[in-house]
């Protein structure tokens, strides 16, 4: 899942953040926060967006230009931990890196009780959404694939992220139990796809999948959310202020690639645009009321 924003006036059109009370006991240093630990998987590690992590190729992680050290920049914080890494879920944050690449430090390990600030982008993995939504590109007119997820009439996808959303929920009761001082900011996915799509050759996918691919990352926000509010953190919402910046947009102002990048990152990830947008979004929601 990194330019400086041309959509950061989008902030005043954050619509849906929710900022509860800090956890007792959670006292940041006077002018902001100290031990900053960046938990996920690539829609916050930044994947091929410049400058990626040599320590650690298997994560694809950006050491520069994904939201977490692009925040912790604007921050000013000096402790900072970047724990993401492409692929991981929910429920393998206390194992070894991703299924795929065992040999990666469990992310929970990142935390102490020194750690008073932590954001979490996670789910997407643990319902398969990156892998079901390639699936759907497609350059044969009318080749979709909502009538594969649909099949006998049960939606297999939204089975997938309802079980992702509970997973997310066991995640951040054991992130506030690692790290019981700090400040839990979860955030959304952003905006993949505008409504009914673009189905381009750099980002074909029909219309009705693209509605049903966007509606379902909709609801895994949904879902995120309300786990948020059940463990005490705040939540981020990214798909409001990420409208207009889909990958169906120009070059120049989308935050999120499209199939085939035009910018470096991963098809459907952040770009450094997007990285810088975020930051500036998680950011806005830190200040005081």
């Amino acid at each position: 899942m990194k330019r400086l924003p041309a959509g950061c006036a989008a902030i005043a059109a954050i619509a849906a953040v929710l900022i509860p009370p800090a956890p007792a006991g959670a006292t940041p240093a006077p002018g902001g926060y100290r031990h900053y630990v960046a938990l996920g998987d690539s829609f916050a590690a930044a994947p091929l967006v410049p400058t990626q992590n040599g320590g650690s190729p298997i994560c694809l992680q950006s050491v520069d230009n994904g939201y977490p050290a692009q925040l912790a920049n604007r921050l000013g914080i000096r402790s900072f931990r970047n724990a993401t890494c492409s692929g991981a879920k929910a429920q393998e944050l206390g194992t070894p890196g991703p299924a795929w690449g065992r040999g990666v430090t469990p992310q929970y390990q990142a935390l102490s009780l020194d750690t008073d600030l932590v954001t979490v982008t996670i789910g997407a993995n643990d319902a398969g959404l990156f892998t079901d939504l390639m699936s759907c590109v497609s350059l044969q007119p009318g080749r979709g694939c909502v009538d594969r997820f649909t099949a006998g009439g049960a939606d297999r996808l939204a089975r997938k992220v309802e079980a992702a959303g509970a997973a997310v929920g066991v995640a951040l009761a054991e992130i506030h139990r690692r790290a019981p001082r700090a400040r839990i900011v979860v955030t959304s996915y952003g905006k993949y796809l505008r409504p009914g799509g673009c189905p381009t050759l750099a980002a074909p996918i029909q219309p009705r999948d693209a509605d049903y691919l966007q509606a379902t990352v909709d609801r895994l926000g949904d879902l995120i959310a309300a786990q948020a509010a059940a463990h005490q953190a705040a939540f981020v919402d990214l798909r409001t202020a990420s409208r207009g910046h889909d990958s169906c947009a120009a070059a120049d102002v989308r935050w999120i690639e499209p199939a085939i990048p035009a910018a470096p990152a991963a098809p459907f990830h952040p770009n450094a645009r997007g990285g810088a947008a975020y930051a500036a979004l998680i950011a806005a929601a830190l200040q005081p009321a």
